[in-house]
This record gives structure tokens, C-alpha cells and sequence, in this order.
């Protein structure tokens, strides 16, 4: 079921980006797909009742939780950070240049 719910997340981040015509609103839609597939990721590593995968003297551990998703995780969160300030950046510098975020009218304006 929580599946499911990361698919609608992902489909309302998609529907964003590809149906918006505002700037801004296309990089929240981006910004939400990306909370989507980082919260797949988690889900994905999740175990009921894990442990950290660390030696431990009482024991063999049976239920580890894999720590590759989480590493995964933690590297999209600050690529995406670093590709959100970039996109803020350029819609800030077509808002100067063109006194509009509407992709439309961008395209209509010459210079």
C-alpha cells in the first residue's frame, strides 16, 4: 500500500513538471518527484525489527538492515539540493530578463 501512495507522489511530481506552465511550479512538481523516489529508496531498505549491520558480541545478527539505500538516499538528497538552487537561480535570471515565469510567453519574447 505505501508503495503505491511513493507512485502517486512520483505521478503528481511528473504531472507537475510536465503539465505546469509556470516555472516555479514546475521545479515544486520536480522537487516532490524527487521526495518520491528518495522515499521508495527507504522504504526499500526498511526492515521490521532490523539492526544496524555493526559486529555485535551476543550474536549473529538475523534481521540487518541494508545500509546502501540509505547511503543512496543521503547522496540524492544533496544532489538534489544542489539541483534545486541551480534551477531557483535560472528562474530568477528569466524572471529578471524576460518579467515573467510563464513558459509561454517566454518562448513568444524575443531577445
Amino acid at each position: 500500500m505505501i508503495y503505491f501512495l511513493c507512485l502517486v507522489l512520483l505521478c503528481v511530481g511528473i504531472y507537475g513538471v510536465l503539465r505546469k506552465r509556470n516555472i516555479i511550479r514546475m521545479i515544486l512538481g520536480l522537487i516532490i518527484a524527487e521526495h518520491a523516489i528518495n522515499l521508495l529508496f527507504v522504504l526499500i531498505g526498511y526492515r521490521l525489527n532490523g539492526r544496524a549491520p555493526i559486529l555485535s558480541p551476543d550474536g549473529p545478527i538475523l534481521q540487518m538492515v541494508d545500509p546502501l539505500p540509505q547511503a543512496l538516499v543521503l547522496t540524492a538528497i544533496v544532489i538534489g539540493l544542489a539541483t534545486t538552487a541551480l534551477l531557483v537561480a535560472l528562474a530568477m535570471r528569466l524572471h529578471g530578463k524576460y518579467g515573467t515565469y510563464d513558459v509561454a510567453r517566454i518562448r513568444e519574447l524575443k531577445g
